[in-house]
């Protein structure tokens, strides 16, 4: 980690504020509104947005818009994040103004926890219904973790979040990672459960699937978990969490094989009755992924009650093209005949 003297002074000067010091401690511990960060400085709205504004200007904080409100989180990558983090480190933990930062930051979540848990005990029933038809999410989980691995990820990305789940059950193997959903209740419901866990270094953002509003071949993991049985669509999602991975990036999707059970059309959105493994093996295949395996997880319920589900995992197939093709070009002598 270096810096030319330029930019170094710019930073630290960035940083070397108090109001800006303790943004950027507030912005390490997850995303924040400005009427979040207006409530816990308790200064002006558009004093914290100029700070905000220095802040983003030298690359410290990201700032993604989610309908009218405009979240800020510490930036995870980069050597002027890791420098944040350092003075971070440094300062004394006893410190009365952070700590008092500290308490009016845990009254925000703690109300963000209550408006989440509001809305997800008013749709609760819907869920408990479907979840007493399909595999124990116990299993699901025990198979997804077994598929995944233990070995570090740098990057995740979960499409159709939710609640926020597989961000929390993977949050030991990634090293940063992001959750999207296109709704703002669910969003909230997930933000809830990240503070409660602690998590720091996943974020969610609201989002469309077919049209996500993050850079390409970002993603080492990708995860789709009961999301595909929602969209007219499901292969241009797949197509577009291709886009996404890096070479050699995996992707998994969790959803529901084949079934008759078409009152979920109407009771509760489905529009497609599970997948065959064909049907995603071809629409993998589209999208230049590879299927590696496909494991289907039985329900053990009888016959018109059973939901299976299946999990597919793919992989990005172009770090294995470019090194065939290196392998198969011939080398070029050199030096001394």
């Amino acid at each position: 980690m270096q810096f030319e003297l330029n930019n170094l002074v710019d930073l630290l000067k960035a940083a070397g504020e108090p109001t800006r010091l303790r943004l950027l401690a507030l912005l390490s511990a997850g995303d924040l509104t400005v009427t979040d960060l207006t409530e816990i400085l308790g200064q002006s709205q558009p004093r914290v947005s100029r700070h905000l504004k220095l802040l983003t200007e030298e690359d410290l904080i990201d700032r993604y818009q989610e309908g009218a409100w405009a979240y800020f989180r510490l930036k995870q990558d980069g050597d002027a994040a890791a420098l944040v983090r350092q003075l971070l480190d440094a300062t004394a933990k006893d410190d009365a103004v952070l700590l008092r930062d500290g308490e009016r930051l845990a009254d925000v979540k703690r109300v963000r926890s209550e408006r989440a848990q509001d809305y997800f005990s008013r749709n609760a029933a819907a869920w408990d219904e479907l979840r007493k038809l399909h595999v124990s999410d116990e299993l699901i989980e025990n198979q997804l973790l077994g598929l995944i691995g233990k070995s570090p990820i740098d990057s995740m990305l979960d499409l159709g979040t939710g609640t926020g789940r597989i961000l929390q059950l993977l949050s030991g193997v990634y090293r940063r990672a992001i959750g999207i959903d296109a709704s703002r209740d669910m969003l909230a419901v997930a933000r809830s459960n990240l503070d409660k866990s602690g998590i720091t270094n996943a974020s969610v953002r609201h989002g469309d699937i077919f049209n996500l509003p993050l850079e390409g071949q970002d993603f080492d993991l990708i995860v789709i978990h009961q999301v595909l049985h929602f969209l007219d669509e499901p292969d241009r999602a797949i197509a577009e969490a291709a886009r996404l991975l890096r070479p050699g990036g995996r992707l998994v999707i969790i959803d529901l094989a084949p079934h008759s059970f078409d009152y979920l059309r109407e009771d509760h959105a489905h529009v497609r009755l599970g997948f065959s493994h064909q049907t995603l093996e071809d629409w993998l295949k589209k999208s230049d992924l590879e299927l590696l395996k496909a494991v289907d997880l039985r329900s053990g319920k009888t016959g018109s009650q059973s939901l299976d589900v299946t999990i597919w995992i793919a992989k990005d197939q172009r770090l294995l093209i470019a090194n065939e093709a290196a392998a198969s070009t011939p080398l070029v002598a050199s030096g001394r005949a």
